[in-house]
């Protein structure tokens, strides 16, 4: 780390990693990125399977018991939960994205290369049929009964209301990725010690409490991908597009304001970049 030296503000006490390039083929012949899409595979696959099964088992238990099952706290537990344990135990191997959502904000940062988050994309979408496909074969007939997990818009809302809210959603979610994540953050908060999936995990959780009467809350389109397949009704597809817009909106929504206002390092680094060629244009 860098430190600040005779009071100068020209150093800084942390470090910016290196913008990771847009097409990086040297990667694909490393075992580490292999290893990284196989963790983001798993992860994807454990989490849609828990917390689909949370979702089916509740509806289980509501048709015998009204007052049966976890409700729609528990459901939002189950969904932060395992993203609090899942990005803690896959973070130093692939970065813990275990959303399409997540990479696609990180790829615009240019904190991934394309090739990772298109292989990243592919492995969370598989990952997260496999999960639901283990929900179907457990529990059988009722699966198909509850509606599969799958995410649809709640009667009584317009379909720009759920796309809005999956905005919003996605939202909250990347901005807490990249503020939990921040280098600089790290570096001048440290003496405040935050373990970063506890955030993001905390932040999916206050997002279903809020989505779950609207969409059923997505804000991961490979979640809302993977029961739908496996469940594969037409009323899981007719409004599935607001389940890949919304959350992708939301990520570029989130990585412009954190890089472009908050941290304001892109901006400098674009404005810089524009006064070089105008003085370049002006001396020529």
């Amino acid at each position: 780390m860098e430190t600040c030296a005779g009071g100068s503000n020209n150093n800084k006490d942390y470090r910016d990693p290196p913008p990771a390039p847009l097409v990086n083929a040297g990667e694909l012949g490393k075992w580490s990125l292999y290893r990284a899409v196989i963790a983001e595979f798993a992860a994807t696959l454990l989490f849609v399977y828990v917390t689909v099964a949370t979702v089916i088992g509740h509806k289980r238990q509501t048709e015998t018991d009204a007052c049966g099952g976890v409700g729609i706290l528990g459901i939002a537990w189950s969904f932060g939960g395992m993203i609090f344990v899942l990005v803690y135990c896959t973070a130093g191997i692939s970065g813990g994205h275990i959303n399409p959502a997540v990479t696609f904000g990180l790829l615009l940062a240019r904190k991934v290369s394309l090739v990772r988050a298109v292989l990243y994309v592919v492995a969370q979408c598989l990952g997260a049929m496999c999960g639901a496909g283990l929900v179907r074969a457990f529990h059988g007939e009722q699966y198909a009964r509850h509606g599969g997990g799958a995410n649809e818009l709640a009667g009584g809302y317009s379909r720009g209301a759920g796309l809005g809210a999956e905005i919003v959603g996605t939202f909250v979610l990347v901005y807490t990725v990249f503020s939990a994540t921040d280098p600089k953050r790290k570096a001048r908060d440290s003496h405040v010690p935050v373990l970063a999936p506890l955030p993001i995990g905390f932040a999916v959780f206050m997002v279903h409490l809020a989505t779950i009467p609207v969409t059923g809350t997505g804000i991961n389109p490979a979640r809302s991908l993977g029961p739908a397949v496996v469940y594969n009704q037409r009323k899981a597809w007719e409004d599935h597009w607001i389940f890949w817009v919304g959350p992708f909106i939301g990520a570029a929504a989130a990585m412009l304001y954190h890089q472009f206002v908050l941290r304001a390092s892109k901006a400098k680094a674009l404005l810089a970049s524009m006064h070089n060629i105008h003085n370049h244009a002006s001396y020529a």
